[in-house]
C-alpha cells in the first residue's frame, strides 16, 4: 500500500496526507460527490475531477500490484527469480514495463527456441554470442545428434540461432527502448484494399494515406481502425531504411555485437536481422497499434464524457407548461402536452406532412390543446421531419399570438430508447411507445437533467466512435459524470423520479425505489431527517446522501440548501452569535459577506466548509447551470440544398470533439466549424470557445452535397 501512495503523491502532485486521508474516505464507501463537496478539510480541497482523476489511478496501481504479486509468484515457482530480477520487478511502474520482465518467463507453447534447447543447442549458441572468433560451422559439428533430430551442421546453427532470437526478443531492457523509439519515428501506411472503393466511400480520405504513429489524433486513429476492421483498409507500420539500420545497431549493441570481421561475425549479424524481422517489428507492430487505439479509445472517451456534462447540465425551462412533437411523415407528428412537473395531461397524434397533407386540421389540434392545457412552449425533436413539423409550429405561433408561444427544436438523441426502455413502460403502461418519446422531448426542455438520466448515456448522442471503443471504460466515465452532474445540481427528493434519485451520492436502484415508494404512501418529506425511515437508508446512506436531496417549503430552510445536516450546528452559532434567525438570514448578502469565517471553525469543521457554508446560504440550492436561452434558424434555410458560401447563421453546438465543433443550424445536417475556424485566435481545445448546448452565429464556408458535408467558421468577419 506504502508503494500506491508514493506514486498517488507524485504521479498527482499532492501531499501524502491527502492521499492516505481519500484512501481511507473510499475505503469507507464514501462517494466522490460527497468528498469534494463536504470533506475538503481531509482532502486538501481536492476537486471532483481530481477526485476521479485519483480513483481511476488507484484502480490501475491496484491491478498493477496484483498482476506483480501473481508474476513474482510464478517466477519462484520456476525457480528463476534471482534477487536482482525481483528489485526490477518490484520497481516496474507501468504493466507493459511489468509485462516486459515477465516475457522470458511466461509460460508459452513449445517454441522453436525450446525445442533447440531440448536437443542441447543452448551451449553452441551461447558460444558463439560470447566468442566471434569462434568459427560457426566448425563449432556447430560437435552439436550434431541425428537422435535429437540434429542432422547436420545447418540444422545446429539453426537451432542455435532461434535461441538467440528468442533471447534477444524477450530481453525487456531492449524491448522497452525499441518500442519507444518506433513511436517515435514509426509512419502508419494506409492503403484501401483493392475493389472496396464503393463500399469504403465513407473512408475515401484515407484511401492512400500515412502519418507519423505518435502524431494521429484520436477521432483519425479510430477512424482508421474501423477501416482496417471492416476490411477496407490496410494499415500498416512501416520505417525507412535508415531507421531500421539504426534499430539493428540498437540490438547489435544491447548483445554486444561489433562486425570485426571475425568468423561468427556475420552469423550474428544476420541473427540480428532476423530478430527483427521475424520476431520484435512483429510484435511491436501490434503493441504500437494496440496502444494507439488505447489512447484513441481514452481520448475520445474523454471528449464523450465532457460533451455529456455539457448536456446535462444545460440550461433548464423550469417549470412551464410543455407540448412535445415527435416529427414524422408517413407516420403522423406524435403530440403530448404535459405539466410544470412533466406529469402528462394529454396526448394524440396529427398527421400535416405527405402524404396525408392535413395542415390545417393539424393547427387546429395544437392550437385547441395549447388553449385548453395553457401551454408555455413547445418542444420539437431534432429527427426526420423536423423542420417541417418546425414550420407547422410557427404558424400555430403567428395564427394564434394571444397563446404567447415559444418553440425550440431540442435534440431526440436518445429518446426511442426511454421510449422502449422498460422505465418508461412502467412510467406509461397505457402509453403507446411512439408517444413516449414525445413525453421524452417535452421533459428535456423542462428539465434536461432529469429526463437525460433515464438514458443510457451511451445512447444520448454526444460521442464520437462510442461503439469502437472500450465498453466497460466508457461506461464508467459515463456514470461518473451523470452522478457528478445529478449530484451538483441537487435533487428535490418530493418530485424526483426514481431514475434521477438513483444517481445521487449514496443511494441505488433498491433505496431510490424506497424512497419513491415510501413517499407515495406516507406523503411528501417535511424534513431530511424523515429521509432515515425508508426502508434500506442507513446511516451511511443517509450521510452520504442528504447534502443532495432538497426539500423546498420544508420545516427547516436549510433543507433547501446544499448545507449537509451535519453542518446545522454551524449556521446555528452563526444565528445565535448575531441574534439573527434562520429563516430571514438566508440570502441576506450584506451581513453573510461581512462574516469572517474563522470565527465559526470548529473541531470537525474548517475554513473550507464554513466558506461553502456561508457561500450557500446566500443562494440557497443555486443551481450551476446557465439561463435559459434558444436559437433562431433561419426561415427558408431547411436543406442542405438551400445553404450558400458566406451565408450567415445561427445554430446550436451539439457536439464538441478535438478537431472541432458540430453544429445544427436546422437543416437536418449538423455542420463541422473546424477548430482552426472556431476563432480568431490560436486555439488548443475547442472547449476553450465552446460547449455543447452553445448558441453561436456561424458563416457557411462550403457545402459538399454528394458527401452531406457543411464546413462552418465563427470567424464571421474573415
Amino acid at each position: 500500500m506504502q508503494t500506491i501512495i508514493n506514486q498517488l503523491t507524485a504521479e498527482l502532485s499532492i501531499r501524502p496526507q491527502q492521499v492516505t486521508a481519500t484512501l481511507q474516505l473510499l475505503e469507507e464507501g464514501a462517494t466522490v460527490p460527497f468528498i469534494a463537496r463536504y470533506r475538503k478539510e481531509a482532502t486538501g480541497g481536492l476537486t471532483d475531477t481530481q477526485l476521479r482523476e485519483f480513483a481511476e489511478r488507484l484502480s490501475y496501481l491496484r491491478e498493477l500490484e496484483d498482476r506483480r504479486t501473481v508474476i513474482l509468484k510464478s517466477i519462484k515457482e520456476q525457480d528463476k527469480l534471482t534477487p536482482d530480477l525481483e528489485r526490477t520487478i518490484l520497481s516496474a511502474e507501468t504493466k507493459v514495463r511489468l509485462e516486459d520482465l515477465y516475457l522470458p518467463f511466461k509460460p508459452k507453447r513449445r517454441t522453436k527456441a525450446q525445442i533447440a534447447r531440448e536437443a542441447g543447442l543452448a551451449p553452441l549458441a551461447d558460444a558463439l554470442l560470447l566468442d566471434a572468433n569462434l568459427g560457426p560451422e566448425k563449432t556447430a559439428e560437435q552439436y550434431i545428434n541425428v537422435e535429437k533430430g540434429i542432422a547436420d551442421i545447418k540444422s545446429a546453427l539453426e537451432g542455435a540461432r532461434h535461441i538467440l532470437m528468442e533471447k534477444f526478443a524477450e530481453d525487456a531492457e531492449l524491448v522497452g527502448k525499441l518500442r519507444d523509439y518506433l513511436w517515435q519515428q514509426g509512419i502508419l501506411q494506409v492503403q484501401l484494399i483493392a475493389g472496396k472503393e464503393e463500399e469504403g466511400a465513407k473512408f475515401a480520405d484515407y484511401f492512400a494515406y500515412q502519418e507519423a504513429i505518435k502524431n494521429i489524433p484520436s477521432h483519425r486513429a479510430l477512424a482508421l481502425l474501423r477501416g482496417r476492421k471492416e476490411s477496407i483498409l490496410q494499415v500498416a507500420l512501416t520505417i525507412d531504411e535508415t531507421q531500421t539500420d539504426i534499430i539493428l545497431n540498437k540490438i547489435a549493441s544491447r548483445f554486444k555485437i561489433i562486425n570485426k570481421q571475425r568468423p561468427a561475425d556475420a552469423w550474428l549479424i544476420e541473427t540480428v536481422r532476423w530478430t527483427w524481422k521475424v520476431k520484435l517489428f512483429l510484435q511491436l507492430e501490434v503493441e504500437l497499434l494496440t496502444q494507439l487505439r488505447e489512447q484513441a479509445e481514452a481520448e475520445a472517451i474523454a471528449v464523450f464524457a465532457h460533451n455529456l456534462k455539457d448536456l446535462l447540465l444545460a440550461a433548464p425551462a423550469g417549470g412551464r407548461v410543455t407540448m412535445g412533437l415527435d416529427p414524422g411523415f408517413r407516420s403522423g407528428v406524435k403530440v403530448v402536452v404535459v405539466d410544470e412537473t412533466g406529469k402528462l395531461l394529454a396526448h394524440t397524434v396529427i398527421y400535416p406532412h405527405q402524404p396525408q397533407q392535413r395542415w390545417d386540421e393539424a393547427i387546429a389540434t395544437l392550437a385547441k390543446l395549447c388553449q385548453q392545457h395553457q401551454v408555455n412552449l413547445i418542444s420539437i425533436g431534432n429527427g426526420t421531419a423536423s423542420r417541417e413539423t418546425d414550420k407547422l409550429a410557427v404558424e400555430v405561433i403567428k395564427k394564434y399570438p394571444a397563446l404567447k408561444l415559444t418553440k425550440i427544436v431540442v435534440s431526440e438523441a436518445g429518446a426511442s430508447v426511454y421510449s422502449a426502455s422498460e422505465l418508461a413502460a412502467k412510467e406509461f403502461p397505457d402509453l403507446d411507445v411512439s408517444l413516449r418519446g414525445a413525453v421524452s422531448i417535452a421533459r428535456r426542455l423542462q428539465d434536461p437533467l432529469a429526463e437525460l438520466v433515464k438514458i443510457d448515456p451511451k445512447s444520448i448522442g454526444v460521442g464520437q466512435y462510442q461503439h469502437d471503443v472500450n465498453q466497460t471504460q466508457l461506461a464508467r466515465s459515463l456514470e461518473a459524470v451523470v452522478e457528478d452532474c445529478v449530484n451538483a445540481v441537487g435533487v428535490e427528493v418530493n418530485s424526483a423520479s426514481m431514475a434521477l434519485l438513483t444517481r445521487v451520492a449514496g443511494l441505488n436502484e433498491t433505496i431510490a425505489r424506497n424512497i419513491v415508494e415510501f413517499r407515495n404512501q406516507q406523503g411528501i418529506f417535511k424534513n431530511r431527517s424523515a429521509l432515515k425511515k425508508v426502508p434500506r437508508l442507513g446511516e451511511k446512506a443517509f450521510e452520504q446522501a442528504a447534502g443532495f436531496l432538497r426539500i423546498s417549503n420544508g420545516a427547516n430552510p436549510l433543507d433547501a440548501s446544499a448545507v449537509h445536516p451535519e453542518a446545522y450546528a454551524v449556521v446555528e452559532s452563526i444565528a445565535k452569535k448575531h441574534q439573527q434567525n434562520i429563516k430571514t438570514m438566508i440570502g441576506e448578502q450584506k451581513f453573510l459577506r461581512s462574516l469572517n469565517p474563522a470565527d465559526f471553525v470548529t473541531e470537525q469543521f474548517g475554513i473550507p466548509t464554513i466558506e461553502d457554508i456561508i457561500a450557500e446560504l446566500e443562494k440557497p440550492g443555486r443551481d450551476p447551470r446557465p439561463e435559459f436561452k434558444t436559437a433562431s434558424f433561419k426561415e427558408g434555410i431547411e436543406n442542405l440544398t438551400d445553404l450558400k458560401e458566406g451565408m450567415l447563421l445561427e445554430g446550436t453546438v451539439t457536439n464538441v470533439t478535438n478537431f472541432g465543433a458540430f453544429v445544427d443550424i436546422g437543416v437536418h445536417q449538423d455542420g463541422l466549424i473546424h477548430i482552426s475556424a472556431l476563432a480568431n485566435r490560436f486555439i488548443k481545445d475547442p472547449r476553450e470557445v465552446v460547449r455543447t448546448g452553445d448558441i453561436v452565429k456561424v458563416k457557411v464556408l462550403s457545402v459538399d452535397l454528394p458527401r452531406k458535408r457543411v464546413a462552418l467558421s465563427m470567424r464571421l468577419e474573415s
